[in-house]
């Protein structure tokens, strides 16, 4: 298992976002969608070679399901530490930006 390096892709990012709660696929997608206000857009193909990925690194797991026809999906507990060091990272580039323009006035 490889840890995944950081920047995140915009992607991954959204996806380990989507799956912070047990979730299938075809759900993720849409809410995916809805979370980027229409800007990401994910095929159902890109998507589930995408689960098999983060599957293989740990950064989510199947969890059980009601339903019979949908695999269901969550962040695990190394997927979240993921999330929030990219969080950090993506927070100190905003106040770098801020303190860039309230220096140049």
């Amino acid at each position: 298992m490889s840890r995944p390096k950081l920047p995140l892709t915009e992607t991954v990012f959204y996806i380990l976002v989507a799956f912070k709660k047990p979730t299938y696929g075809y759900l993720a997608i849409k809410s995916i969608e809805d979370m980027s206000e229409g800007n990401v857009r994910i095929a159902a193909g890109t998507m589930y070679g995408a689960i098999d990925n983060l599957l293989k690194q740990e950064l989510i797991v199947q969890v059980p399901s009601e339903y019979d026809r949908r695999k269901m999906y969550q962040t695990t507990q190394l997927g979240n530490e993921i999330l929030e060091l990219e969080i950090k990272r993506m927070s100190h580039c905003i106040s770098v930006w801020n303190k860039f323009l309230v220096e140049e006035c």
